[in-house]
């Protein structure tokens, strides 16, 4: 597994991480957001989604209470949960996370997925974010 650390300073350093992450997150892939309430986890989608032109940063909000929202164009199918709502492995199997990877171009990004086996069993990386002082925030990002 490959490893690298970015550290931004500002909310639209974490917008423009979004580039770089783009880029190394190749789909079909499925990545675990990992980080405490307001740790910059859907501002970190924002950026990544605009890098890849599949929504603006004014589109992608946080899906804590419709779990799942998409976004599409030619080149990837955006998919971002958030659950932290969810408490059973029953709860998880009806989303369809399967079915989600199934698509070539799937770039699936949950948060609070590392609650779960069956989505840590699923993830082929991972993005763990911490709060610094006011908007600064460390990422530690794992691939294979």
């Amino acid at each position: 597994m490959r490893e690298k650390r970015f550290k931004t300073r500002s909310v639209a350093g974490t917008l423009a991480l979004g580039q770089t992450l783009a880029e190394i997150l190749r789909p079909p892939m499925l990545v675990i957001l990992r980080g405490e309430v307001g740790a910059g986890k859907t501002t970190l989608v924002k950026g990544i989604a605009e890098a890849l032109d599949a929504a603006g940063e004014e589109d992608v909000t946080s899906p804590t209470f419709t779990l799942v929202h998409q976004y599409v164009n030619d080149r990837v199918h955006l998919f971002h949960l958030d659950l932290y709502r969810l408490e059973t492995e029953e709860q998880i199997a009806v989303l369809g996370l399967e079915e989600m990877l199934a698509e070539p171009n799937a770039l699936v990004l949950v948060e609070w997925g590392d609650r779960f086996e069956s989505v840590i069993k699923l993830a082929t990386a991972e993005i763990a974010m911490e709060q610094g002082e006011g908007d600064e925030r460390a990422l530690l990002v794992r691939w294979e």
